[in-house]
């Protein structure tokens, strides 16, 4: 069975990273190794991560079933750009790039090691946490959208096998839309696995700025992003 590395951006996330520690170490069996790439924190998430790998290293160094690697690195801003510099130290033979306000299901690994057997890549459904109806029913559209598409968003926890991975050349170097670019790159070559199994995403940016508006701006983005804007531009609008 492939072993399973996965590969976590942060960027200022010191309030979320003892959550995200707790959910990574609840997974059964939990993955081979464990990377977070900082990309320039000014909050405390540098010294934080690399209490928490003390910790969770001195707890765990007894337990047989328990022996991951952990590690912490710095690179320049930017998700993609994090996530292939972790990539280039993985010694997984499977890429799982995580977002860190995402929770994957206990599960996880079994899912991606039976997934792999039959495909190079793929990826979860996703469930934005939130009672909210209308929120509920962009998770589903979401899940639709991209089991019919064949693209996948970081959202979703995209795991690779690490020679398609390097076969493509990773992720593209651009500020935003990473994950739909090498969706498209992915799937010239092969269909992504498509699993039931949930994770579950913060839903923070549709609350702060309002479901409708996030789903329209994000449906125009896209299409720009379709037609050739370039992905720099699309960022500036992301995050304006």
């Amino acid at each position: 069975m492939p072993t399973i590395s996965i590969i976590i951006p942060i960027l200022n996330e010191a309030d979320n990273l003892p959550h995200l520690f707790v959910h990574i170490i609840g997974l059964n069996p939990p993955p081979q190794q464990v990377i977070l790439v900082d990309g320039g924190s000014n909050d405390e998430s540098l010294a934080l991560t690399q209490n928490l790998i003390a910790d969770v290293t001195r707890d765990n160094q007894s337990d047989i079933d328990w022996q991951v690697v952990w590690q912490v690195i710095q690179s320049q801003a930017g998700r993609a750009r994090q996530m292939n510099k972790g990539a280039a130290l993985a010694t997984g033979d499977v890429l799982l790039f995580l977002h860190a306000d995402t929770k994957l299901p206990p599960q996880a690994i079994t899912d991606i090691k039976t997934a792999t057997q039959d495909k190079k890549w793929g990826r979860f459904d996703v469930r934005l946490n939130s009672p909210d109806w209308m929120l509920k029913r962009v998770s589903k559209m979401i899940n639709l959208r991209s089991r019919l598409t064949g693209i996948a968003t970081g959202d979703q926890a995209i795991f690779i096998k690490r020679d398609w991975f390097e076969q493509i050349g990773g992720y593209p170097d651009q500020a935003l839309m990473e994950d739909v670019e090498i969706s498209k790159r992915l799937k010239t070559i092969g269909k992504p696995a498509c699993l039931t199994s949930q994770v579950i995403t913060s839903a923070r940016r549709w609350q702060q700025h309002g479901t409708c508006r996030t789903i329209l701006l994000m449906w125009r983005l896209r299409f720009d992003y379709w037609r050739g804007v370039p992905a720099d531009n699309i960022w500036q609008r992301y995050y304006r």
